[in-house]
């Protein structure tokens, strides 16, 4: 269970969304075999429902891992979405790469190795869409560099945003953890200023938070 959302909830949605095939269920099933942290599945069905809607043709996405993510949000946009795709861990972006490779998303996924607030420092075109999935503790650093690049209409999503509950509750709240937990909520702080931005924050997987700007 996330610790956001009890397990018997989880189960029945998760039970509705039913199973991928062919590219996903091998990423998947490769994912959990060596234990690699990939969206959880309502998160992945939420992503593609925002693809759907959105019709976003350039993505950023923080944080790659084996490129999971990616390549469900290009399949979701029938590859018509170019995706830009940054991971710092260079097992992961190896991996990533070669599944890039094997189920040939050459041109509409790059992957940019490099530490993702120094990479977005660099960043100079405008995205869509932005999907925030690297590391927690530097949301709120990622924001105004994100904000610089998003289109007027663009949205951000952000993942793990409740972090198993503990931004919500201070009881649950790991001392190891108090860092992440105090910058994830300065992170949501920032994102609901209603004068600024519509956000909404959704406890799904381990959390999201959806985030478009006023105007």
């Amino acid at each position: 269970m996330s610790g956001v959302a009890y397990e018997y909830m989880e189960n029945y949605i998760r039970s509705l969304i039913g199973e991928h095939d062919g590219i996903l269920k091998e990423m998947e099933e490769y994912a959990r075999l060596n234990s690699v942290p990939i969206v959880h599945k309502e998160v992945a069905r939420f992503l593609e429902l925002m693809i759907t809607m959105k019709k976003p043709l350039k993505i950023l996405e923080l944080g790659t891992a084996i490129g999971y993510s990616a390549i469900l949000m290009s399949l979701s946009s029938h590859k018509k979405s170019h995706i830009t795709t940054v991971e710092r861990d260079k097992h992961m972006i190896e991996i990533a790469r070669e599944n890039v490779k094997k189920y040939k998303f050459e041109q509409h996924i790059d992957i940019i190795e490099g530490d993702c607030l120094e990479v977005l420092k660099t960043m100079q075109e405008q995205y869509d869409f932005i999907f925030m999935d690297a590391g927690k503790a530097h949301y709120n650093h990622f924001l105004p560099y994100c904000l610089k690049l998003l289109n007027e209409e663009g949205m951000i999503v952000a993942d793990n945003a409740l972090f198993r509950g503990m931004i919500a509750s201070d009881e649950l709240v790991k001392r190891r953890k108090i860092t992440i937990v105090k910058r994830m909520r300065e992170y949501l702080n920032t994102i609901s200023d209603h004068d600024k931005f519509i956000t909404s924050i959704i406890p799904m997987g381990d959390g999201i938070a959806v985030t478009v700007r006023r105007n």
